[in-house]
Parts: structure tokens; sequence; C-alpha cells
């Protein structure tokens, strides 16, 4: 996939998500729509802190790939976008039970948007980032990386759908 396809698809996952978060109301953003379901507001809180993780990584250290650039993502396309799976959240990025601020939410998925833009814009995507090294995955080269943030992205885009569905 080329750089300019990347960007355009990393630009559309986070704005469908910023978008459709944007239709909530605040009050709605913290009701529980269902049972074991999180909150609007959880799920992008989820999203806020797995994508910034992510955006991090981006710009940490790297070292050259010894392998196809983007030999991980049919996996992580595979994984992420199999929507009849229920996944496991790890604790570090499980949002806490609690109020949140749509308008703040909403500012931080366009934080991240920019930087995520940013890193697609200028920096090489072939490169391996070691700051991190995922569960099944292993060290993900940035292209890997941020095909990871479009498929989680559209992974949570569609519960958020769930959810709004619910609450209208």
């Amino acid at each position: 996939m080329k750089t300019q396809e990347i960007a355009k698809e990393a630009n559309e996952a986070l704005s469908g998500l910023i978008a459709l978060l944007s239709k909530f109301e605040q009050e709605q953003i913290n009701t529980v729509p269902f049972e074991g379901s999180w909150t609007a507001g959880q799920l992008a809180q989820h999203m806020i802190k797995a994508n910034s993780g992510f955006a991090d990584i981006l710009r940490g250290p790297v070292k050259d790939t010894e392998r196809k650039p983007d030999e991980v993502i049919p996996k992580i396309k595979n994984d992420f976008l199999n929507f009849d799976i229920k996944m496991t959240t790890p604790d570090f990025i499980k949002p806490e039970a609690k109020s949140y601020d749509k308008n703040e939410l909403l500012s931080d998925l366009k934080n991240i948007r920019e930087k995520v833009n940013n890193a697609t814009e200028t920096l090489d995507l072939t490169k391996t980032c070691m700051a991190f090294e995922l569960p099944v995955y292993g060290y993900l080269t940035r292209q890997e990386a941020i095909s990871f943030i479009i498929c989680h992205t559209q992974r949570h885009t569609h519960q958020l759908k769930n959810i709004y569905q619910k609450l209208i």
C-alpha cells in the first residue's frame, strides 16, 4: 500500500469515528446502551488510549526492517475486521467507568488524527517501531502500526454505530 493510500485511509477511519461521536448528545455519551457494553464515552476513551499510544510509538525508536514492511497487515485486518469475534481489552487501555465530556473526547481524538496524519506524511513507514512489542503481532513497522490504528478504529466505529442505534 502506498503512503498516500495509507494516509487517506487513516484520515478517513479517524474522521469517521469523530463524525459519529459528534452525533451523540452529551447525555448519551455516558449512557450504557445495553448490558455488557461500554458507553460511547468509554469506547472513545479506549480509542484515545490505544491510538495515542500508537501515535507515540510511530515517533519512537525504530530500526531497519528485515522483512516485508506490510507483512503483518493481512493478519491485523483479519483479526480486527472480524466483527463476529469479541476481543479482550488489555488493562492498560481499558477505559474507566466514569462520566466523560464529549468535547474533551472529540478534542483528544482530533489531536490524535493530526499526529497520525503528520506521521504518515513525514516518516519512513518501512521502519520497524521498537518502543512496544504487541502480543500476537510482535514489533510492527510504521506502516503496520498505522494499519492497526485504521483497523482498530474501524472495528470500534462499527461498535459505536451499534451503541448509537440503541440510544436514538
